[in-house]
């Protein structure tokens, strides 16, 4: 295995920690920008068109996340296999699924977009989304249909890069991005008037810049994009695999938008006061995922490389130790949530109902965080593992819980409306529960422990 670019990191020697820290910094701070796109769409527009205006982004979330979903596990799939193979020291096959991915990751995502723009209105209609704010999120849905296949242009050059270990190049095109997002959101509803329509022109507009940007620079810079005429060919063998371990993914994280969805739809029945804090509390924990999101994706490709190369102890290790990382996160960030949830609230709203709705939220949410981690921490090392079954055993588990445990909640008079956060909680705890109980069978199976 050659490695003449400095930017592609071996994560099958060396201090477990150190490494797991060194790669997931860069892709720490990208994933800050990512959400950046989020935030900028809902402080803009929350503070200068209305609460109205961002209950609209915020019902179209969870279906933007389902149509985003169901492309971005393909990628996650072809991630693995490259890791995989980035581990075994094998070039050939490392090109190989890099190019097939890369055939499954523009297929896909037109044809899910053309069909997402047609279901529009009757997803709209079951989210029960309120009448006065169903033109603007229709208007937002139908700009992300249409720009979902630059979306996931950036997110399948993305993963093949961390797949070998370099998680810098993505983040330096991904500031420029979020920067010029900044600009066009300013330019488009603060000058143009364009409304929620222009915060997600210009999210899309953002994201094919920072995908066409990275590739190109990938395909210059990086060695394993130096493709030869057999290294383009499509694969049946390698593409099966792809499908194989992203099918699961994408389904996995599919369930979880359909879920969340039927949440959405309780949040909605509650009116546009609870949907803005719902949207402000989710923005914000958006955020608080993305540590634990980050370590998850780190120690996937750790535990990628280092099961290639056949090194189990040091996958152990790094599980451990990722572990602890994430339960002092959880600890420090437990007492912000607790007596800050106003102040953070108000960066997104002036009005005052939804300030106070959205900071009791966080302070019931944050008690949970602990178990959050558990389930992004566990995801990783499964993935790496390319445990398939966990992927829509995880996602299945996480449909049961947000059908049934808000409505239940929410059915209690003494709970009521704040049966939706603490089901958000209890559902993390579910999951996390399950998740922890697959990998210790499967640790057996796969690492024989």
């Amino acid at each position: 295995m050659k490695e003449q670019n400095s930017s592609v990191l071996n994560m099958t020697e060396g201090n477990p920690v150190s490494l797991i820290i060194k790669f997931s910094i860069p892709m720490l701070i990208g994933n800050l920008f990512q959400q950046l796109y989020n935030l900028v769409d809902s402080i803009i527009v929350g503070q200068f068109v209305g609460p109205q205006a961002l209950a609209a982004i915020g019902v179209t979330g969870s279906v933007t996340f389902l149509f985003f979903a169901l492309c971005n596990g393909f990628g996650n799939g072809g991630g693995i296999i490259t890791s995989q193979a980035f581990g075994k020291g094998d070039d050939d096959e490392v090109r190989t699924s890099i190019s097939n991915t890369g055939y499954i990751m523009f297929v896909f995502p037109l044809v899910v977009g053309i069909i997402a723009y047609f279901l529009i209105d009757p997803v709209l209609i079951i989210l029960d989304t309120p009448a006065e704010i169903m033109a603007d999120s229709r208007s937002y849905l139908s700009i992300m249909c249409v720009g979902l296949i630059f979306v996931s242009l950036y997110n399948y050059v993305s993963a093949m890069l961390r797949a070998l270990g370099d998680s810098k190049t993505p983040l330096y095109f991904l500031i420029f991005s979020c920067i010029l997002n900044t600009i066009l959101d300013w330019i488009f509803v603060c000058i143009f008037h364009m409304g929620v329509f222009g915060a997600g022109v210009a999210t899309v507009i953002s994201q094919l810049i920072s995908g066409v940007s990275c590739l190109i620079y990938a395909i210059s810079k990086n060695e394993y994009f130096h493709m030869k005429k057999e290294d383009l060919k499509f694969n049946s063998f390698i593409s099966k695999k792809i499908i194989r371990l992203g099918f699961p993914l994408s389904l996995q994280f599919s369930l979880i938008a359909i879920s969340c969805m039927a949440l959405q739809r309780v949040v909605n029945s509650y009116g546009s006061v609870a949907v803005a804090a719902f949207t402000a509390t989710s923005r914000i924990e958006q955020i608080i995922h993305l540590p634990y999101q980050t370590l998850g994706a780190a120690l996937a490709t750790y535990t990628g490389q280092n099961y290639g190369a056949g090194k189990s102890d040091r996958i152990i290790v790094g599980y451990k130790k990722s572990l602890m990382l994430m339960a002092i996160f959880s600890l420090l960030m437990l007492p912000i949530m607790q007596f800050l949830g106003a102040a953070i609230i108000s960066i997104f709203v002036k009005s005052a109902d939804v300030i106070a709705m959205g900071a009791t939220a966080l302070q019931i949410t944050s008690l949970f965080y602990i178990m959050l981690g558990v389930i992004y921490v566990v995801r990783g090392v499964l993935n790496g593992l390319g445990d398939a079954f966990f992927a829509l055993l995880n996602g299945i588990v996480e449909v049961i819980g947000r059908f049934i445990v808000p409505v239940m909640l929410t059915g209690f008079a003494t709970i009521g409306l704040w049966g939706i956060w603490w089901s958000v909680g209890i559902v993390w705890s579910i999951s996390g529960l399950t998740a922890w109980l697959r990998y210790l069978g499967y640790k057996k199976q796969a690492l024989q422990y």
